[in-house]
């Protein structure tokens, strides 16, 4: 954790919204680093991996399998690891959407994991097509937290 804010969700309550997603999309022992940071650490990574000079709520970092490792002999089974990636988000602008939006806290923590997270596993919402089957997958997988639609006025 690289953030100097207290209103963070617990490790427990991380672990689940990432099981959650995990057991809708069917997989298991999977591995997802999680990093919550600062404004500033936010917007230096936005800005070198988007070109966006700003911070923003979750970035998502998909495991590239090393070149070596995709020839190696020892792979030649199909053993991939099970790292999906890294998402690192910033308490400081999930705190202020929170607030802006009318949502709790917490349910929008859990949004923005869940987000990340669909990223890591290839969603987007690029185009409206995209973004439709991600935004329903979403509200699926909050739906089973008892969490609201975030897509609805609040």
């Amino acid at each position: 954790m690289a953030t100097t804010s207290e209103a963070i969700p617990s490790e427990r309550n991380i672990q689940l919204w990432l099981d959650t997603v995990l057991a809708h999309q069917n997989l298991s022992n999977q591995e997802i680093t999680v990093r919550l940071v600062d404004t500033q650490e936010s917007q230096a990574l936005n800005f070198e991996f988007r070109g966006k000079d700003k911070p923003t709520n979750v970035l998502s970092f998909p495991f590239e399998m090393p070149e070596i490792m995709i020839h190696d002999e020892a792979n030649q089974q199909g053993d991939m690891p099970p790292l999906l990636g890294d998402l690192v988000i910033c308490s400081q602008v999930v705190e202020a959407e929170a607030t802006q939006q009318n949502k709790a806290n917490l349910d929008h923590w859990a949004h923005m994991i869940i987000h990340g997270c669909l990223h890591l596993l290839g969603y987007d919402h690029i185009e409206d097509g995209e973004a439709n089957e991600m935004e329903g997958l979403e509200i699926a997988i909050l739906k089973q937290l008892a969490i609201d639609d975030p897509y609805q006025d609040h």
